[in-house]
């Protein structure tokens, strides 16, 4: 069994240690905790073993918490580290604790690959590029929405190879998570200089990528419109589902109206943290003129990441093949069968 130790538990840390504490070949080490707050009891409601910096050892303990140890300690029991901790501290995590303990550690898509506080070379996008991490010892898992892109991308560059000109990619990205308390502005934002374009094309380098971005007072996914420009007419398909319907993590949807539908639809479905762990693509909007088509999806935000991770830990760890990999995540996660559910209730 491999031990696996969750450095941080935000929104994606909790998520981590929901899913790694119920895989049976791992051994959960349990979760490093920085703050006193409603997340820190969640933990111990689900009785994950907490780990603390030693500087605040004495700070929990005097609240009443059961501290398991200090976050050294955990790390150096560990085989590998999940670390998810807030956009830029994984570097000084890798640098104070990962390099010095000689631990192989996973970072989140808020952290640098480049620059001062580069912390990986490489970004994983399971649908892309599996097999290239297996026995790498630092590895970013790409954030939400370059994981979404890749997935679409990657398929489409399989069925249409050189027949696919360009992508231009408008990212319609949520405001904040659904559990964040802080508070969704009733304004909408640009960003001048994503990250994402750059991002995709470390995985797919020979790619013409085109993304802006825009942030909207919404907690309910992320939305990208992506524009396909071919060589010569649009090639003849149906529906998307003719080009999407095997493939892991991908949902077909046609009557859907908007991101909240799915959001709440897996909420009422029981789906934990109301996940659904995939992209949806939305068959109604879909359009083809002349050499372009556009398509849109909605991307499950701090969801999608979790099982990507998991993919991520079997290449590193084990270099287990990827059918077998993508069927181990699925029993976990069980994604197929909410995507069953899903197009059940929103199908064409």
């Amino acid at each position: 069994m491999v031990r696996v130790f969750i450095n941080g538990y935000g929104n994606i840390g909790r998520r981590l240690a929901s899913a790694f504490s119920h895989d049976k070949e791992i051994q959960f080490v349990g979760i490093g905790k920085y703050s006193i707050d409603e997340k820190l009891d969640e933990a111990f409601a689900k009785k994950f073993p907490v780990y603390v910096p030693e500087e605040k050892l004495a700070e929990f303990k005097q609240k009443g918490y059961d501290i398991s140890g200090t976050v050294t300690d955990a790390i150096k029991s560990a085989d590998l580290v999940i670390d998810a901790a807030k956009d830029g501290l994984g570097h000084s995590n890798k640098v104070n604790y990962y390099v010095p303990m000689n631990k192989p550690a996973i970072f989140q898509g808020g952290e640098d690959r480049s620059g001062e506080k580069k912390v990986a070379d490489i970004i994983h996008n399971s649908r892309v590029n599996y097999d290239k991490v297996t026995n790498q010892k630092y590895v970013i898992q790409g954030s939400c929405n370059v994981s979404g892109m890749g997935r679409i991308m990657q398929l489409m560059i399989e069925k249409f190879g050189d027949k696919i000109q360009r992508y231009d990619v408008t990212l319609i990205r949520r405001w904040a998570d659904l559990e964040d308390t802080k508070e969704v502005k009733d304004t909408i934002e640009w960003d001048k200089n994503p990250h994402h374009q750059d991002d995709v094309k470390s995985f797919l380098p020979s790619v013409k990528l085109f993304v802006e971005a825009y942030k909207v007072p919404s907690r309910m996914m992320h939305l990208h419109q992506m524009t396909i420009r071919f060589s010569e007419k649009v090639p003849y398909f149906d529906s998307l589902s003719d080009i999407y319907n095997d493939e892991f993590g991908v949902a077909v949807l046609g009557k859907a109206k908007g991101t909240a539908d799915i959001r709440l639809k897996a909420r009422e479905f029981g789906f934990e943290h109301d996940d659904t762990n995939m992209v949806h693509l939305h068959e109604e909007t879909m359009r083809k003129t002349d050499d372009t088509l556009k398509i849109l999806y909605s991307d499950d935000q701090t969801g999608i990441v979790i099982p990507e991770n998991h993919l991520l830990f079997q290449s590193m760890m084990f270099g287990r093949p990827k059918k077998e990999a993508y069927e181990r995540t699925d029993s976990l996660f069980q994604i197929s069968k909410k995507r069953e559910m899903l197009v059940k209730q929103f199908g064409l």
